[in-house]
């Protein structure tokens, strides 16, 4: 067995894509930082 046919005898689940808009996860991911850091700061939590 190759390499080649293992990975085409994957099955996909639905999760995201390898291929997608990198910049799109990089923004979401600080937003989700700064909406964690205004939570925390207005709880008063540090």
């Amino acid at each position: 067995m190759t390499a080649q046919s293992a990975t085409a005898a994957r099955v996909r689940t639905g999760g995201p894509s390898d291929n997608g808009p990198k910049i799109v996860e990089h923004v979401m991911g600080w937003v989700l930082v700064v909406v964690l850091a205004m939570l925390v700061t207005q709880l008063g939590l540090l």
